[in-house]
């Protein structure tokens, strides 16, 4: 049997039914992309990779805000785990503060979840957030994870807005206008953008987060989110690729690098929001790590491994910098009724 790569796959379905939605042609490739390969340290790096003070940092987090809710019995859940390794450092800070909670991964693809078992054995694996089982109040942990979720794209041209489609020119795919969309569908104060003016939506993102304040509101527990993106709702085309550590064209080969985009954090906290929970953040990751210690924890480690010093602190500046990660990347957290003000904000 010959096999087929999703770039034909997608090329024959344009050109049998028509141009498909950016949400579609994301979904696609990462669907294909995350459940082939494991892209860490290949294609990017995520913050718990630069370093052990950020999986511990959250480990930290948790315990504070576990012990000051009255250490109830709670579950870890994870969506989008990577290799584990944040959940790894995270809970050998917590055991420090004797919490060893149950651990849950959302976690579709076979292959990370193999690199996932390595570093974290006895974890419990789900494809859904609504499958994580119990009443136990939860303590859900995202990094990176809602920038590759798929998102919709509107263009506005002369007299309405657009849903913009994926269409094919030979064999290279590319973006174009496709019908146009009721004003509804886009924030009144936006409306009357420029001609050409992008505005991107994440409908599933939305829905994600939403379920994840409805089972904290009903169960318990808090959210901590790490993503890059903006404060605010607002204009711009954030659609991007990265493959080999490098920024790369998202319009070529699907499937076989990243395909993310800026994360609008004003929507997921606004779809938080309409659940029984209350919001902090967001604030830059570098702030946040800041004030959970990361420059004592710096020194710490430095003391402990002399020799290792610069390469320390190299990783600290990546992670808090506002040139590097510290500034793009943002912190947002909910809790439920009752739990108290979590740490960081």
């Amino acid at each position: 049997m010959i096999e087929t790569s999703l770039a034909d796959r997608l090329r024959r379905l344009i050109a049998s039914a028509g141009p498909i939605p950016v949400s579609l042609y994301m979904a696609e490739a990462n669907a294909a992309y995350y459940g082939t390969r494991d892209p860490l340290g290949r294609d990017f790096i995520t913050a718990p990779e630069v370093s052990q003070m950020f999986g511990e940092l959250v480990g930290l987090w948790i315990a504070d805000l576990w012990s000051r809710a009255g250490a109830p019995p709670v579950r870890y859940v994870e969506l989008g785990p990577g290799r584990g390794t944040l959940a790894a450092d995270a809970a050998r800070a917590m055991r420090a503060a004797a919490l060893a909670p149950p651990v849950h991964f959302v976690e579709t693809s076979p292959t990370l979840r193999a690199a996932q078992a390595e570093r974290v054995p006895g974890a419990t694996w789900h494809d859904r957030f609504a499958d994580i089982p119990g009443d136990e109040p939860l303590l859900v942990v995202a990094n990176e994870f809602f920038d590759a979720l798929p998102i919709r794209q509107f263009v506005r041209g002369r007299a309405a807005w657009h849903e913009r489609l994926v269409t094919i020119e030979g064999e290279r795919f590319l973006p174009a206008a496709g019908p146009s969309v009721p004003d509804a569908a886009i924030p009144e104060s936006l409306r009357g953008a420029d001609e050409g003016s992008v505005l991107e939506v994440a409908p599933m993102a939305a829905a994600v987060i939403g379920d994840i304040a409805d089972a904290i509101a009903a169960r318990g527990g808090a959210a901590l989110v790490f993503d890059y993106g903006h404060v605010r709702t607002g204009l711009g085309d954030t659609l991007q690729a990265v493959a080999a550590n490098r920024y790369a064209d998202p319009w070529v080969a699907p499937g076989d690098q990243d395909l993310t985009a800026h994360v609008d954090f004003q929507a997921l906290g606004d779809a938080a929001r309409r659940e029984r929970v209350s919001l902090f953040g967001p604030t830059t990751q570098g702030a946040w790590l800041s004030e959970m210690g990361i420059d004592v924890r710096t020194e710490a480690l430095s003391r402990a491994a002399p020799g290792r010093s610069p390469e320390i602190a190299s990783a600290r500046d990546r992670l808090v910098s506002p040139r590097q990660m510290g500034a793009l990347f943002k912190a947002m957290a909910f809790v439920a009724e009752g739990w108290p003000q979590p740490a960081g904000f």
